[in-house]
Parts: C-alpha cells; structure tokens; sequence
C-alpha cells in the first residue's frame, strides 16, 4: 500500500467542514490502495471543537502531530480575553485600537497566515521522517495557506509527488479584503501562490467557479472534488418521512457569521407566518453571531419562533434533521458567492428534506440543487419569492428523494476521484 502524507492544519477535536474533508478521505483512501499519514498541529489554536469526531479516525490512519507556536497566543495574553481571531474581532460592532492593529498586523505582517511560522520547523521534521520512512505522495489543503509553503518547500528537498487542495481561493479569497491589505503584501500573496500554482504536480479545489478563477491565475488545469456525505453519518434510525401534527420544522446547521446573513430569510419567513402564532419554528444549529442573536431577541415573534441551540456535535444534528420539513441553506453574498458550496450541502441532500437556500440562484450550490430536484436558491433580495415559496411550504413533504444524483457525492466516490489523481501526479501504474 502506497503512502500519502496530508497536511492539514485542521482535525479532530477541531469542528467544521474542512476537518470532515480531509477526516473522510482518510477514512476511504486504504479502499483505493493508500495509506493515509496526517500530519497536523500538537497545539493547534480553533475555537469550535467537537470531540466525537476523533472517534471516526481509522485505526490505518497514522498521526503525526509537530508543535506549532502562533502570533493569537500572544494577542490573546495583551488582550486579557479569549478574542484573538480577527475574523471574530471583525464581527465587533466597535473594536479598539489594539483590535484594529491586531488586525492590520495579520494582513501585512503574517503572510499568508499566523501558520507561517509553523512552515521551517516542520519541513525540517518532515524531511527527517522521510528519510527513515518513505511517502509516495505530500497532499496539502488550505487555508491555512501555509500549509502549501510546508508541501511546495517538502517537494523541493524530497522531489515527492505533490497535490494541492484549495478548499477556499488565495489571492482572491474575500476574507483578504477585510485585513486592510496594502499594494505590498497583496502582491506578496499573489507571488507565494503562483509558487504553489507552479510547482505542485496536481492542484485541485471544491467547485466548478473556483476551479475557474484559479485557472485563469496559474494557467494550467485544477482538478474539482467536491465535498459530499458519508451515509455511515446517518443513524440507522433516521426517517426519510416522518407524519404527526406539529409546527412546520426549518432547521439551519453551521455557523452564521459577519458573511452569512439570515436578515433576508427572518423577513420572509416573519412576512408569511406573523399572524399565525406557533405554525412555524426555525431552528439554528451551530455557532451565531452576536448580531443576528440580538437581532432575533429583540423581536417578540421571532424570539418565540426561533431557536438558538448553539454548537452541538456532528451526531446530535442528524436528530433536528430527522425533524425538519425543510432545511434552510444561507450562501455568502460576497464576490466568491457563486462558488461557494458548503459541505453541508451534500448532507442536507442526503437526508431527503427539502432545501431552501439563499444566495447566488446560479452559484454553483444553487445549481447542484436544481440538477438534483432537492430544493430551490433565491436571492437575497429576492424577499417575494422567498415569501411565496414558505407559503406553500405546508405542501412540501418531509421526503425528497434526489435518487441517483446524490451518490456520485458520496465520499466514498470522491476518494475514487481523489486516488485517480495522486496516480496520475505520481504516474504510477
């Protein structure tokens, strides 16, 4: 069995889609002939953890975890508080002068993220491990980007074959715009990538629209795999249809942040079920920000319709899924809007109910939907469609089945695709 070594900042006790990314392939890569090596921080720096998903981590998963120090550490010590993130600090309607400069510091001096420091010492280490014990290939995934500085230095000391996966863009990724960037270090994130983008013998990325962009940058081919679902996710007992009286359900999983905005949605869903108390219930499961949490207390009919669960577990969501007539979905409305699709998606898919979403109506997300027959996508602005569509949402039935166009998503068939290019970047046969 060939051995990969993947390089990912992000893995269990650490929540979120891009761990379930990289936590399923491993899980099916020994099926295709490869022996997953992770190689991970000691003492990484999240906010958002969920310990259940150590549990899914194979016995052929080997793991490999190097110490790593970040900039946060210090911030958070001057700080006094748990606030070091400057994605978390930007959700701050008034932050202060240290914040700003917090801010200002990890757009022009820490590029192209806090991990950068992490880059040297671990090809040292790695270039040791390889010396007593061969890979056949370095896979890297991003962001954090310098995980692609740790591959592309790897490849050039070892001459291993080496793919990149860009589970967000680089130098187009809109996060960039929001750190106060000057013309220097813009320009020293287009050269770092192109590096990468020149180098690595395979890059891939998750969507159609991204694979785009970034071929137009680094004029060459970028392979798509998506994200998807796994069906030993699903509990044995889940439902595809379910009857009894009650509230019409809408459940939304995930995180709701400063470029996720469910204003729209309240609206519409305010706008048709206002004088109807107790017929509908919303749901949002998972991390929101303070913003939109204000935003719903401060309102008597949504603060009685709608619940704030905070973060549960992988595992406990599969149980307000099983409960929902629909399942809400809430793109960015943001330039990389068109080709964001997020993991969840290929969950919710899986689960039979119906998908509203709101976002691009010709994104990427919005067309998988619609090929699918699993939902519909409407703008943002698009407050009269939207309303309509929940007005009929009685009719809808708990049960959606997409049938055949779910399975080429299923991760399984994914690590297919995945194993077909570490052979061919490796040329093996």
């Amino acid at each position: 069995m060939k051995r990969v070594l993947i390089i990912t900042y992000y893995w269990p006790p650490s929540a979120g889609s891009g761990v379930q990314r990289w936590l399923k392939f491993s899980k099916f890569l020994p099926e295709f002939g490869w022996q997953p090596v992770i190689f991970t921080p000691e003492n990484p720096d999240f906010s958002l953890t969920d310990p259940s998903l150590s549990e899914e981590v194979t016995a052929a998963t080997e793991v490999l975890k190097f110490p790593i120090w970040e900039p946060y550490h210090l911030l958070r010590r001057i700080k006094k508080d748990k606030v070091a993130d400057p994605s978390r600090i930007l959700e701050q309607k008034n932050p202060s002068l240290l914040d700003k400069l917090a801010v200002w510091i990890r757009g022009n001096a820490l590029i192209p993220d806090p991990r950068i420091f992490w880059v040297k010492p671990s090809v040292s280490f790695l270039e040791s491990i390889w010396q007593q014990n061969q890979f056949d290939a370095i896979i890297t995934t991003g962001p954090p980007h310098s995980m692609h500085l740790i591959g592309r230095n790897l490849k050039r000391k070892t001459g291993i074959p080496w793919l990149a996966d860009f589970r967000d863009p680089w130098s187009a990724w809109e996060f960039l715009d929001t750190l106060k960037l000057t013309a220097l270090a813009r320009n020293r994130h287009r050269k770092l990538e192109a590096s990468v983008f020149r180098e690595a013998d395979g890059v891939m990325t998750i969507s159609p629209t991204f694979a785009s962009e970034m071929k137009e940058l680094a004029d060459r081919k970028i392979h798509v795999v998506t994200n998807g679902f796994d069906s030993d996710d699903m509990p044995l007992n889940f439902r595809k249809s379910q009857s009894g009286s009650g509230p019409i359900q809408i459940v939304y999983s995930g995180v709701i942040d400063g470029i996720r905005n469910p204003a729209p949605f309240l609206q519409a869903l305010k706008k048709v079920f206002g004088n109807e108390q107790g017929k509908v219930r919303l749901t949002f499961v998972g991390k929101v920000s303070q913003q939109v949490e204000h935003l719903i207390r401060q309102d008597d009919w949504l603060d009685r319709h709608v619940e704030l669960t905070g973060y549960l577990s992988h595992s406990e969501v599969f149980t307000y899924y099983e409960k929902a007539q629909a399942l809400l979905l809430i793109l960015t409305n943001t330039k990389n809007a068109r080709g964001n699709i997020p993991g969840k998606l290929f969950e919710y898919m899986a689960t039979g109910r119906q998908i509203i979403g709101l976002g691009d109506p010709e994104g990427d997300a919005a067309q998988i939907i619609r090929k699918a027959g699993a939902g519909r996508v409407f703008a943002h602005e698009d407050i009269n469609g939207l309303s309509q569509h929940l007005s009929e949402l009685s009719t809808f039935s708990k049960s959606n089945e997409t049938g055949q166009q779910i399975q080429q998503f299923h991760r399984r068939n994914l690590t297919g695709q995945l194993a077909g290019l570490l052979q061919e970047i490796g040329d093996y046969s």
